[in-house]
């Protein structure tokens, strides 16, 4: 079975509303396009496709020409598509203010297009960078361009090459004066999720890319998390990779219905020519493009503890160390799974349900907490039911449970955690004894868990009302005079409250403190 054939994909088509290009064509006064897009790769001739058939013109350009012609020729014939052989062409066919998106590589090619556009262009026209840019860069851009008069939207677009056909998630950000003028043709190719368009205005700035970027970086969680259940499956429970299709195929009907579950009941139910799993012969060394590890970075800086994102970053990294593992196996010994390490197929498979489905909002509750803080680092005020609703449809990290989350946030907005919230509250309260149940028969018999341990161990130490930083705090202090704060209740005259406070550990140190800072 092909991609192209998934359920996931029928599902997708069936969640766009279309309707006649030609009776949208026909209700025009003028030919002048209406949004022009740079970068005929798939991504970019699926959008236009996708923008064309839900009644806008389109005029295409590509730095290739010979592209543009091949397009029109034929997968855009017929289509309210038109053809641009340089950037100065695309702006004059384009009504104002000129709308162009940008679909091609981040980085440079980003800056160069816009240094092409900006000789004609004027006052209040719109470009769009549709591209996998980092946050900064689009801050960047967003100050440069609003020094010229230029309106700046950074968007990220999810759903791969079909979400672009048939309705991606869209999230953009930037210049808020120009989201009235691209909001109709946004949610109108937009997926949609119980009628509403997975797509609204983010926030300002280099916001939209930041969004996309930790929407990419729990796509990374979710990935990792779904790859250990596999493991955990075929080494512990002695599964083969058709039982564990059939069981991914089983959670996809309830709490765990998402897109990368979907999907991933299809690659182990799929098979090479020669009858054996597909799955089977292809290399253990993942790869990735860097937005997870951008994730984790920007996490760190601003000090949020979003450990599972982190620990599928590594995980990739450790995949990669393929020669080195092949050595160490035949070296480093650890304990033998017995063939009946799992004593109750149904338990072990419901209790596996249980902890992928806690770990999973544990990631997406630390994903929320990084743009939490991000909105106040960088004084953003971040749409967050908006958010989750964009991501409930189009994108690969979409799943039924993104509608609860909707829900709490238009509940509360201002919901400091997720976790704060009664649904899932409770649901990680039920999933508790399954979640520690896997952890625990992982660790037993030696099988790599770092993404469920990870957000057992997150979901520990916040509910912890007191951790051990007292004793590191007074290590630092001890080694570094680095000082401490002491408890309300354990403030006197010598240890005074709200004081950074060193002590003279040993009698033979100095009373000079160190200067005091935030890591």
């Amino acid at each position: 079975m092909s991609y192209t054939d998934s359920g996931a994909l029928r599902r997708l088509r069936a969640s766009v509303p279309f309707y006649s290009p030609e009776r949208a064509v026909s209700d025009r006064t003028d030919t002048t396009g209406d949004i022009g897009l740079i970068g005929l790769a798939v991504m970019g001739q699926n959008l236009i496709l996708n923008a064309a058939d839900h009644g806008f013109t389109v005029v295409a350009y590509n730095r290739t020409v010979s592209k543009v012609d091949d397009f029109l020729a034929n997968e855009a014939k017929g289509k309210s598509i038109i053809g641009a052989h340089s950037v100065a062409e695309l702006c004059s066919k384009l009504k104002r203010p000129r709308r162009v998106i940008l679909l091609v590589k981040a980085g440079d090619a980003v800056d160069n297009f816009i240094q092409q556009l900006l000789p004609n262009m004027e006052a209040g026209d719109i470009i769009i960078d549709g591209g996998n840019s980092h946050f900064p860069d689009s801050n960047r851009r967003f100050e440069e361009l609003k020094a010229k008069g230029i309106h700046f939207v950074g968007s990220g677009v999810s759903g791969g090459e079909e979400g672009a056909r048939y309705g991606p998630s869209l999230m953009p950000g930037g210049a808020e004066e120009a989201w009235p003028h691209i909001k109709d043709i946004f949610q109108s190719i937009a997926a949609k999720s119980d009628g509403e368009p997975c797509c609204d205005w983010v926030g300002p700035a280099g916001a939209g890319h930041y969004v996309k970027m930790v929407h990419n970086g729990i796509e990374y969680g979710d990935m990792q998390l779904i790859c250990e259940a596999y493991d955990i499956m075929k080494r512990l429970g002695g599964f083969n990779d058709k039982e564990i299709g059939q069981v991914f195929g089983e959670w996809n009907k309830g709490i765990l219905d998402s897109f990368l579950i979907e999907i991933t009941r299809d690659i182990l139910l799929y098979d090479d020519i020669d009858g054996t799993p597909l799955v089977e012969k292809i290399m253990d060394a993942a790869g990735q493009k860097g937005t997870g590890k951008w994730t984790a970075i920007n996490a760190l800086d601003l000090g949020m503890p979003v450990t599972l994102i982190g620990e599928a970053v590594f995980g990739r990294c450790l995949s990669s160390l393929k020669d080195e593992r092949i050595r160490a196996a035949k070296l480093l010994s650890g304990p033998e799974i017995p063939k009946d390490a799992v004593k109750d197929r149904k338990q072990f498979v419901d209790d596996l349900e249980q902890a992928l489905y806690a770990s999973k909002i544990i990631s997406y509750a630390q994903g929320f907490m990084l743009m939490r803080e991000a909105g106040r680092t960088y004084g953003w005020k971040l749409n967050n039911p908006a958010i989750a609703l964009m991501w409930r449809g189009g994108c690969i990290i979409r799943s039924v449970f993104l509608a609860e989350i909707t829900k709490a946030y238009r509940e509360n907005p201002e919901l400091e955690n997720l976790l704060f919230n009664d649904f899932f509250a409770q649901a990680v309260l039920k999933a508790q004894q399954g979640w520690r149940r896997t952890i625990g028969l992982a660790t037993t018999f030696g099988v790599p868990t770092p993404a469920f341990s990870t957000a057992l161990a997150f979901y520990d130490g916040y509910r912890s009302e007191r951790l051990p930083a007292n004793l590191l705090q007074a290590q630092r202090d001890y080694f570094g005079a680095h000082t401490f704060r002491v408890l309300p209740e354990a403030a006197s005259e010598n240890l005074p409250l709200n004081k950074d406070i060193h002590i003279n550990w040993t009698g033979k140190g100095g009373n000079v403190a160190a200067s005091t800072y935030d890591a």
